[in-house]
């Protein structure tokens, strides 16, 4: 099998080669970001795929930053949709399958119960909406399609990611403020990224929610950090609008994982042993 990550420099992109070693062994992995192959420009993307002739893509290319994507929704679109878009039409053309990395929010948020695959779509930001547009191009233009929503990942390769933040935070603080009113459920990439490599060899097609199991809020997961690194360091709850490391995104955006269950698919692990695993392996060792 030939796999083409487009993206392979993020967090996912990392746990993707990473977890490679273990569920395809004997794939070719072909790694990409940006400046090798622009996902946004149409015929670099069809050229590079007729060239290497891959089995599956990865869309690992995103923008993810709230922040970004509310200054620059053009910017957003354009990797967001646009990417996905190229990339789907790229994998009709080599008979690729092709499985897209989305989003919790593509939710709104309001409701205080979590989302299956079958609710309806309501997003609230930039990013959101942009993610939402990859899934619909990525629909329209690929037969064979997976598409991963997912939440909170955390993973090495990305110093933006929630865990890596709090890490760094507290070599040199004694206080962190940390948003109480956002809920989710934190997932590690590597637990993402094997149940990917997984699926990839089925023909289970369709969009998945994939987290892992259990749910808190930013508080609480900061307070997790804290304690399994074993620092003195004081945790306090505050709203969104008083909390460091924190986007002004949605509230509840919990995903069901109702679909893998339902199939019988895949079972994740709980955000607490991923959390510690990652951090065994990364922050300890």
């Amino acid at each position: 099998m030939k796999i083409w990550i487009a993206g392979a420099d993020g967090q996912l992109g990392c746990a993707l080669n990473d977890m490679a070693k273990q569920y395809q062994p004997d794939a070719e992995i072909i790694n990409t970001d940006i400046e090798e192959v622009d996902v946004t420009n149409l015929n670099q993307v069809i050229d590079f795929a007729k060239e290497k002739r891959p089995d599956v893509i990865f869309d690992c290319a995103a923008v993810t930053n709230v922040g970004t994507c509310e200054e620059s929704p053009e910017y957003a679109y354009k990797v967001n949709a646009i990417g996905a878009r190229n990339l789907a039409i790229a994998a009709s053309k080599v008979q690729a399958r092709i499985l897209l990395l989305s989003t919790d929010d593509v939710f709104n948020g309001i409701r205080q119960v979590p989302y299956h695959e079958f609710d309806e779509t309501d997003p609230m930001t930039v990013y959101g909406r942009s993610k939402l547009a990859g899934e619909n191009y990525v629909k329209e233009f690929a037969h064979d399609h997976f598409i991963i929503r997912s939440n909170w990942v955390f993973g090495r390769g990305s110093d933006a990611n929630f865990v890596n933040q709090i890490l760094k935070a507290i070599e040199t603080k004694t206080e962190l403020y940390i948003s109480d009113d956002q809920y989710g459920s934190p997932t590690s990439a590597n637990a993402l990224a094997a149940f990917m490599l997984k699926l990839i060899n089925t023909e289970e097609y369709g969009t998945y929610h994939v987290t892992c199991s259990g749910v808190c809020n930013r508080y609480e997961f900061a307070k997790e950090i804290v304690r399994i690194a074993e620092k003195d360091v004081r945790v306090i709850p505050v709203p969104t609008r008083k909390a460091e490391y924190c986007s002004a995104r949605p509230t509840f955006t919990v995903l069901d994982n109702f679909l893998i269950t339902v199939l019988g698919i895949h079972k994740m692990p709980t955000w607490i042993d991923a959390l510690e695993e990652y951090m065994e392996q990364e922050y300890k060792r």
